[in-house]
């Protein structure tokens, strides 16, 4: 059974229905006409394919207040089902609700109140009326790829203003190519204000990624979808390279998202934003994996995509393909969520890698020739001058405490710098929310040696990843070594150096227990303000008869972490990453890192460090 049968007068009444002012009405039965397919040649009347239905069942939409009411109760894997299955007409009134409730709920600026849309139009424009004058766009909008999804001229001119205010009120955004065309589809379905709304809640979401907004951050993901399409779709990557052999990856990958967003029709554009203001990004990953698979096997059966017309061009070729994409949404939506090992873990970790690598050769190349070619690969220490350097480092850190007792007895506050002989210039470029940059050169003296040889990179911070335990685990967790440093709202800063992966609190001894302790002797704890001063391992003089507690260096799980312990944790941190407490420990003889003992974090910043 198929869904309801339309004559041409209900084909118009059912057109009709979309809302929005800015839509060209004559481009709505354009819209529409995909979804319909003629009964036969001789008959006018068209047939509904938007659901595949059993014989005898009709279909069974769920409702807005049914997906609010799970959205209430915190069921959002159910909403995901519900969002992948749901294959709603084009033109229904549900996203007129549906994707202000969705975006909504990413958002993480305190509730904006009635009237602040327009308050900010009127601060950029002087005036809320729209001018019949072209608005000039901001600098992060790519002028090429403002696809206006035939939008009306009052409507393009609304998406020029809905921009505008967005980057005067987000300016860190730079780069952003993908917003125009996202504000555009938006504002199908609803008012200017409601599209603005749900921009904001998509740009500030801290838990999942949906529209990046810097260059590095457009590079690092058409870099990782590239990554992924190498291992998921290998039949397709070989055969490219196969028929142009001088073919690099990397210029057809570049246009990635323009496969999605300028390449496939409006009604699967429609279907797929429905899980993207969900889900996020990840989305449009599937679906371009889903979009190679298809193209190259339309390439080895229709003369259209074969070798000689495609090899020129195969990205433009890409685009022209998704116009004519073979399959239904339903069936794009339902092959690109059957792809298997495609976690968001796996994807995080291959856009850290990239993301590392790219922001590690930023460094490199924005330093003197000299210092490129002093730290370049081909200069890293050889395997006996690591040895040689981890002796003068377990020197110099026995040599440091020493010194940081004598400078207690004489009442100072922390030992002086190192000399530095290296290692200062990888910190140059660091730009942290937590300390100051002479706190930062006092830091990097009280590193390992080998360690202050390798560009710092910022692996996760609550300012831009939000505060959960889960996020941090995937960031940081295969990072060896890391630096944790802490910002509380009383401005004490105080953190630690930790020797050893976090994912080694999953490791498992002989019994097939997880071991509550991880760690070595390289860990220690440091505090720059109000105090400041380091506090190595106690065992790192080499006394024997220190006892268990003395080895308590790193602890986590799904709850919490905690660094240092015996008679009392140096550092615990709930799984919110808001609140938590210091005290003196028998693991590195600390004392409480702040005066009051609990804290609430401002800022947490975990560093990694490239090419260990």
């Amino acid at each position: 059974m198929v869904g309801k049968v339309f004559g041409l007068k209900d084909l118009e009444q059912f057109s009709s229905r979309r809302s929005s002012v800015y839509v060209d009405p004559e481009c709505e039965k354009f819209f529409e006409l995909p979804l319909f397919i003629a009964a036969s040649s001789n008959d006018i009347t068209t047939k509904c394919q938007c659901w595949q239905l059993s014989p005898g069942k009709e279909p069974a939409l769920r409702s807005y207040t049914e997906i609010q009411q799970l959205l209430q109760q915190g069921k959002k894997r159910d909403v995901k089902n519900i969002l992948r299955e749901n294959s709603w007409p084009i033109n229904s009134p549900i996203r007129a609700q549906l994707w202000p409730m969705l975006c909504g709920q990413h958002l993480t600026k305190q509730q904006m109140l009635d009237g602040f849309y327009w308050e900010m139009v009127h601060q950029v424009f002087g005036t809320t009326e729209l001018s019949e004058k072209p608005i000039m766009l901001p600098a992060f909008v790519d002028a090429t790829h403002c696809l206006p999804y035939h939008l009306t001229s009052t409507g393009r001119a609304v998406a020029d203003r809905i921009v505008n205010v967005l980057g005067y009120d987000c300016p860190d955004i730079t780069y952003s190519p993908v917003l125009y065309p996202i504000t555009s589809i938006l504002l199908h379905f609803m008012s200017e204000e409601e599209a603005y709304m749900c921009l904001a809640g998509l740009v500030g979401s801290k838990e999942k990624v949906f529209i990046n907004q810097t260059k590095l951050q457009h590079e690092v993901t058409w870099k990782t979808v590239m990554q992924i399409a190498k291992k998921h779709t290998k039949s397709a990557i070989s055969y490219f390279q196969r028929i142009c052999p001088g073919l690099k990856l990397e210029r057809v990958f570049m246009d990635w998202c323009w496969w999605i967003l300028a390449g496939l029709p409006f009604q699967h554009l429609v279907r797929i934003m429905d899980c993207y203001f969900h889900e996020g990004i990840k989305v449009l990953y599937r679906v371009a994996l889903v979009v190679l698979n298809l193209f190259h096997k339309e390439c080895q059966s229709n003369n259209e995509w074969s070798p000689d017309n495609i090899k020129n061009d195969i990205g433009n070729a890409l685009i022209k393909f998704c116009k004519k994409i073979p399959v239904s949404p339903a069936k794009l939506l339902h092959a690109a969520f059957s792809i298997r090992g495609l976690s968001t873990q796996y994807i995080s970790r291959i856009f850290i890698k990239t993301e590392m690598l790219l922001k590690s050769r930023s460094v490199l190349n924005s330093g003197s020739k000299q210092l490129i070619k002093s730290r370049s690969s081909d200069n890293l220490p050889t395997s006996q001058s690591q040895v040689n350097i981890q002796m003068m480092s377990h020197t110099l850190t026995i040599r440091e405490k020493l010194h940081s007792e004598s400078c207690r007895n004489l009442g100072e506050k922390s030992p002086g710098h190192r000399a530095i002989a290296m290692g200062v210039y990888p910190i140059h470029n660091l730009k942290s929310q937590v300390c100051k940059n002479e706190d930062l050169f006092t830091l990097w003296s009280w590193l390992p040696v080998r360690i202050t040889m390798y560009q710092p990179v910022l692996l996760y911070t609550t300012e831009e990843h939000g505060c959960s335990l889960t996020t941090f685990y995937v960031r940081v967790e295969q990072h060896e070594p890391t630096l944790l440093m802490i910002k509380t709202c009383n401005n004490e800063v105080f953190g630690a150096y930790c020797s050893s992966r976090w994912f080694e609190r999953n490791v498992k001894d002989d019994k097939g227990q997880r071991q509550a302790y991880f760690g070595t002797g390289e860990t220690f704890l440091f505090s720059l303000y109000p105090e400041r001063a380091k506090y190595p391992w106690v065992g790192i003089e080499g006394d024997k008869d220190l006892g268990h507690s003395s080895e308590l260096f790193m602890a986590a799980d799904s709850k919490m972490i905690t660094i240092g312990g015996g008679e009392g944790q140096a550092i615990w941190m709930d799984e919110n990453i808001r609140f938590g407490k210091t005290d003196g420990c028998k693991t590195f003889n600390n004392p409480p890192l702040c005066p009051s003992g609990d804290f609430e974090i401002r800022v947490l910043e975990v560093y990694g460090f490239v090419g260990i």
